[in-house]
């Protein structure tokens, strides 16, 4: 199943990278796609697990639009970007 949300934060390469890296460590995850320009973020998952995706994003850094988006999660999605940029 294919899952497409939307997050705050998301900035360039090094967070999609973050954002690749972390989700695919979940199990029952198979594809990880990031559009920068837009800030989706498309799962495909062997069955649907939103909420532990959007829960992983959010500790991340990047949580979803609409949600709570504090000074930690900007905080947070800054080292992930950094993070990010130095693995890729």
């Amino acid at each position: 199943m294919k899952t497409k949300i939307e997050i705050e934060n998301l900035k360039c390469g090094g967070c999609a990278a973050t954002i690749k890296k972390g989700l695919l460590n979940l199990d029952g995850i198979a594809n990880v796609e990031v559009d920068v320009e837009k800030s989706m973020v498309f799962v495909t998952s062997e069955n649907e697990k939103i909420e532990v995706i959007k829960e992983k994003l959010s500790k991340l850094g990047y949580p979803e639009v609409g949600g709570k988006n504090t000074i930690v999660h900007k905080a947070k999605s800054f080292v992930s970007c950094a993070v990010g940029r130095i693995d890729s």
